[in-house]
């Protein structure tokens, strides 16, 4: 209270006095905002802190998991330096021999072959089964009463994986299967002079980095850093391309590169091989075996070999392949084929069984100058495919 009896009012915040009740609540308002506004920027600050500190933790678990699923990547494809064939091998004998599975002695004479079959680049043979398909033609003749036509490929040799490239080699046994075909049919013997044998994996990975060195798609070339030879690296459509158009085999790439059938099958597939086996071959023979190659089939993670076309009685179509995943234990019993073909199961695959997003074909059609050969390299410079649709 002053002297001549007005009333003081003080700030609770400040001890600033006033006289007026109203100047003094705005004072005090304009403490409260200035303390909210400091508030609200401590939030703000706080808030912009905790969300770098979020988005810092995001990016270095992003980095991370970059990081794994490229090593992932990178051991999937066989690039990850752990070695080839040859360690893969030596390391699942020793594991055979550890759990008892193999004799000491067997070790040795089978690390003794395989250092032999490295040095010459000659395949062992040990994974193959040859005879398979003048099986088929015979129990073709005499049985099967639902199949109205059948057109099966020239003959074929079954190789199936081995020790040292289980898990990763399909894509060279599906070659040596496609190769020991064209080595039978004396059309192929001019292109095939330097290869009168089938070769081993390791030796196919240097005849793919040799077409590389001639030119054969620098882009793939460089997603295996020019190298394959002692990698456990997948090999797809591209590079059985490269190499066979080394060696002046002239063939192509189909890409079936989206379903073209209810609930996600490819009838053009198989529309497509049946055209390609039965093209030449229009006679009225129940079983026709012609003299066309065997057909490279790839999709994701994996790569069979086309052998053959059924078509049945009701019109729908049959496809029989070799997979490199069959052992010759199972290819065996196609050879003693009983008369209710059970064996033929491993084989068959209807349009309904391939159902990938996605499938690739290498087929071979004939032979190729060298003026050709050498369109075909600079071609691949961006290496295309038919696709279908």
């Amino acid at each position: 209270d002053t002297g001549n009896g007005e009333q003081l009012y003080e700030c609770p915040m400040c001890s600033l006095t006033c006289t007026n009740i109203q100047i003094l609540e705005e004072h005090v308002d304009l403490h409260l905002e200035e303390h909210n506004f400091s508030e609200d920027i401590r939030d703000l600050e706080l808030a912009q802190q905790l969300q770098t500190e979020e988005d810092e933790r995001q990016r270095s678990e992003e980095e991370k998991r970059e990081r794994e699923e490229f090593k992932k990547l990178q051991r999937q494809y066989g690039l990850d330096n752990s070695g080839g064939f040859k360690q893969q091998f030596l390391k699942n004998m020793e594991r055979e021999v550890d759990r008892g599975r193999m004799q000491p002695f067997e070790y040795h004479k089978r690390k003794a072959d395989m250092m032999e079959s490295l040095a010459s680049g000659i395949d062992d043979g040990r994974t193959k089964t040859s005879g398979v398909i003048e099986a088929l033609c015979k129990y073709y003749q005499s049985e099967n009463k639902d199949v109205r036509r059948v057109w099966l490929s020239a003959g074929v040799d079954h190789f199936h994986s081995s020790l040292g490239d289980r898990g990763w080699g399909c894509g060279y046994r599906n070659f040596q299967m496609l190769l020991s075909s064209l080595l039978q049919n004396s059309f192929y013997n001019d292109c095939l002079r330097d290869t009168t044998l089938i070769p081993s994996i390791p030796k196919i990975q240097s005849m793919i980095e040799d077409a590389w060195r001639e030119g054969f798609d620098p882009h793939g070339a460089s997603h295996f850093n020019n190298r394959l030879h002692g990698s456990k690296a997948w090999i797809g459509a591209c590079e059985i391309y490269s190499l066979l158009t080394s060696l002046r085999i002239k063939c192509q790439i189909i890409d079936f590169h989206k379903p073209t059938g209810p609930m996600g099958t490819h009838p053009r597939l198989f529309e497509w091989i049946l055209h390609y086996y039965s093209a030449d071959n229009e006679g009225g023979a129940k079983v026709v075996c012609t003299s066309k190659p065997p057909i490279y089939l790839q999709h994701q993670g994996h790569s069979r070999t086309v052998v053959g076309i059924e078509e049945k009685k009701n019109k729908t179509l049959c496809l029989l392949l070799f997979d490199p995943g069959c052992s010759s234990q199972q290819m065996q019993k196609l050879l003693k084929q009983n008369s209710d073909g059970a064996g033929l199961r491993l084989l068959r695959k209807f349009v309904g069984s391939l159902k990938e997003k996605q499938y690739q074909i290498v087929a071979v059609n004939g032979v190729l100058s060298l003026e050709e050969k050498a369109a075909r390299c600079h071609a691949s410079q961006v290496l295309t495919s038919e696709k279908i649709p």
